[in-house]
């Protein structure tokens, strides 16, 4: 689909009883509604996410996506406290009209959305963008030899770690979870990218092509605010153009307030993560991930944080009736 430019002047969202200009976007396929609210008037209620998000009463997406001023929002402000480059907040919502943390590909799909509105220029350097799992730095970055054409977002997404400690790097797991579709409870483990997140490693694509996520995997112990489920094969590893190895894995995955995604960026580091992991000593730091819709890079940095890399694409603008989309039949 061609990408429709939007002005870069662009207006800010208009009070919710009148028509809202949307933009369609997304990341490997994991796609959002984005609205350009910067000045914060829009009130964005679960029920105006749901409708918005609705894939046939509606636009149609995994998340709504707020691009706001900092200010504007509270726990934009307290951002700002520390890092007041941090002009920026990405307020999302799952589809359900649940507040989450942050979202991996939505993160690289609001950059582009502030490179369209003529809030970011990429040349400039970094784009500094507050969520409420921290802020995030994104950066362009060129597309990794042997992918398709796009446009490629690095964010650096902050710290991540094991939240069964040493005991789970030394068993291999800290949960069990029961897929729908696969045979028996398998061992999982927890891994935390500024949001839960539970990964369970398949002998193989039969399995993988096998399990049923339109139903959500039962983790035990249940996390306290709820996990993605990641599902992933190890694809071995190979020499980059560094000499380097670089892993590959395949993974599909279950957002809690979604479903199934044909993508998930934080899942994409959890699940890369969590194979770096089991591998042990010697595993490389760089890894690419196969989803149903694409392929995204994640890299294990030196200083504890884990970067994502990957492509973001607006696909068109629209302006919503939202009379229509609020007396949609439940």
């Amino acid at each position: 689909m061609t990408t429709v430019p939007a002005p870069s002047a662009a207006p800010a969202a208009p009070p919710v009883a009148a028509g809202l200009p949307v933009t369609k976007g997304h990341g490997t396929q994991n796609d959002f509604v984005l609205l350009d609210d910067r000045d914060g008037l829009l009130d964005l209620t679960p029920a105006l996410v749901r409708e918005l998000a609705d894939r046939r009463a509606g636009l149609g997406g995994d998340g709504v996506i707020r691009l706001v001023r900092s200010a504007h929002l509270p726990e934009g402000a307290a951002l700002l406290a520390d890092v007041p480059d941090a002009t920026w907040f990405m307020d999302y919502r799952n589809a359900d009209g649940s507040v989450a943390e942050m979202c991996g590909n939505g993160v690289r799909v609001v950059a582009a959305f502030a490179e369209r509105l003529g809030l970011w220029d990429a040349s400039d350097g970094e784009l500094v963008l507050g969520t409420r799992a921290g802020v995030r730095r994104v950066r362009r970055v060129p597309v990794p030899d042997g992918l398709p054409d796009a446009v490629w977002y690095a964010v650096d997404m902050g710290r991540w770690y094991l939240p069964g400690g040493e005991d789970a790097v030394r068993d291999g797991f800290d949960a069990q979870v029961a897929v729908a579709g696969l045979a028996d409870v398998r061992p999982a483990l927890g891994v935390d990218v500024g949001n839960p997140h539970t990964v369970l490693a398949l002998p193989g694509p039969e399995e993988l092509d096998a399990a049923d996520l339109t139903r959500a995997p039962e983790v035990r112990p249940v996390p306290p605010h709820g996990t993605n489920v990641e599902l992933v094969v190890p694809l071995g590893e190979t020499p980059g153009p560094d000499g380097a190895l670089v892993g590959r894995v395949a993974m599909r995955v279950h957002e809690r307030g979604v479903g199934e995604t044909r993508s998930c960026g934080t899942g994409a580091c959890a699940a890369a993560l969590a194979v770096r992991t089991w591998a042990g000593a010697g595993a490389p730091d760089v890894w690419l991930v196969d989803v149903p819709g694409g392929t995204v890079r994640v890299t294990a940095l030196s200083d504890g944080h884990v970067e994502l890399a990957g492509p973001a694409v607006l696909v068109a603008t629209a302006t919503v009736d939202l009379a229509a989309v609020a007396t949609r039949t439940p």
